[in-house]
């Protein structure tokens, strides 16, 4: 045997033998369960399981150190997940296709499987590792498992994309899903391979993450569903929204990176009580998938044009980054963000309203703030939820506009949520406490109100649709 350097690992490089190994290139499908592209994988001989940690797009600023953290931590999950089974996780870093082929090359790999995406950045990557394993002979296999139903696969009456979400709805729900994948037995690495190691955090990246971030990976996702499921599933449809109560799943980090499979969840779910209305989200994820990879432009444009805003990022998108904008319900969610990584999702619309209709600020700030911030930033849910909010998506409605002081005392009736991030309020009364008096702003040292909210939304009205 010989030895060649690569970039960031040695690997031994073997003699050609009677051995057919196959490469499964994890992506967004973090997990051993239910993945069809790691089953396939191991039909071969023997099976390199790769992820390669992409320094390139590490590096994107919109690539928030939350997710980082999170990643790191779902390898290292599914790195002990495959040592169960006798594999391991092989760890390379560098840039994406290069690091690939060379491991296809050095453990004479003559197939590649991994999962199908529909984001552009993963059909370039796509259609580039096609290219380049062309000339090698070597086979690139896709599958699916980033989302319930393929983005390809609900079509209209004309083939097209839907454009609405419920004629989507009522076809991708009517559909025979593909059966779940079973989970490997046993995997087997090809004699003589470096496995690499998962990097640490500080190794990536000199950010620091959100003092409290969930744990990633495979089994904390299913620790965290099960519990979810067992106490709130059947109570789903009346709690969601309300925000204090705190009675969402939070498992979209861990659909995001792929450390449960979103078919599984809806499979498992959807014939529970409250599981119609569960699934119904899970739904809401695949349509907007679907929309990004056929308008890939939508990750930056409006759907629908709806003028130029008015508002700048300057000192009053500041106040709304650090939750000092005078409105309590906005400034939890964004002391939330902060320190958790995450939002619920009843106060995401309410933060991205007020600052597409309050500030009049251009929603592709607000959503590329949330993508430096969220754990479970995902492309199509991120940017096409803030087109919908801002009146430019799906469901056009310039006129949606969530007052941030209602939603609060209907959402929130008792204030619990408010308290729990915004400490200056923890001794308002229940009642006061949506719309703190200036005499109780100051006692208790509480900003003042950024904006007046029916004066701004009068501008934006008059700017939009004319006196």
């Amino acid at each position: 045997m010989r030895r060649r350097r690569v970039s960031c690992a040695t690997v031994i490089v073997m003699e050609r033998t009677a051995l057919h190994p196959s490469v499964m290139v994890f992506t967004r499908d973090l997990r051993v369960r239910d993945n069809p592209a790691l089953i396939a994988a191991c039909e071969a001989d023997c099976v390199v399981p790769l992820f390669i940690v992409d320094e390139p797009l590490l590096g994107h600023p919109a690539v928030g150190v939350n997710r980082i953290r999170f990643l790191l931590d779902a390898l290292a999950d599914l790195d002990r997940s495959l040592r169960l089974i006798g594999g391991a996780l092989v760890v390379r870093r560098g840039d994406w296709l290069n690091e690939l082929m060379t491991v296809v090359e050095a453990c004479g790999a003559d197939v590649v499987h991994l999962s199908d995406d529909g984001s552009a950045r993963a059909k370039r990557r796509l259609r580039e590792l096609r290219s380049r394993a062309e000339s090698s002979k070597v086979e690139i296999v896709t599958h699916p498992g980033v989302t319930v139903v393929a983005a390809g696969e609900v079509l209209t009456a004309a083939g097209t994309p839907f454009q609405m979400f419920t004629p989507y709805y009522r076809r991708w729900i009517a559909l025979r899903w593909r059966d779940l994948a079973p989970s490997p037995r046993a995997i087997a690495l090809p004699s003589g391979i470096d496995v690499g190691s998962i990097p640490s955090l500080e190794d990536v990246t000199q950010r620091r993450p959100s003092p409290r971030i969930a744990a990633g990976g495979e089994v904390a996702g299913l620790d965290a569903l099960r519990t979810w499921t067992a106490g709130q599933l059947a109570r789903y449809g009346a709690s969601h929204d309300a925000i204090a109560d705190d009675a969402t799943s939070r498992i979209s980090p861990y659909l995001h990176f792929g450390c449960l499979s979103p078919l599984e969840v809806a499979t498992r779910l959807r014939d529970r009580p409250g599981g119609d209305e569960f699934v119904r989200q899970l739904c809401w994820r695949d349509f907007f998938h679907q929309l990004l990879s056929s308008r890939p432009d939508l990750a930056y444009a409006d759907m629908h044009d709806r003028g130029i805003p008015s508002g700048t990022a300057d000192e009053s998108f500041a106040a709304w980054c650090n939750g000092q904008t005078g409105y309590p319900l906005v400034d939890a969610g964004m002391r939330q963000l902060r320190s958790e990584g995450c939002m619920h999702n009843r106060v995401r619309m309410v933060v991205a309203s007020f600052l597409t209709k309050d500030l009049d600020v251009p929603w592709q700030v607000g959503a590329r703030y949330f993508m430096e911030h969220l754990v479970d930033g995902d492309l199509a849910n991120n940017q096409l939820n803030w087109q919908w909010v801002a009146g430019t998506g799906t469901d056009a409605n310039p006129h949606r506009i969530f007052n941030p002081i209602r939603q609060s005392e209907r959402f929130d009736p008792d204030g619990a949520y408010i308290r729990r991030y915004v400490g200056e309020l923890q001794d308002i009364d229940s009642k006061s406490i949506h719309d703190p008096s200036p005499a109780q702003r100051a006692r208790c040292g509480y900003s003042a109100k950024l904006v007046d909210h029916a004066a701004a939304i009068a501008h934006y009205r008059l700017r939009r649709f004319g006196p």
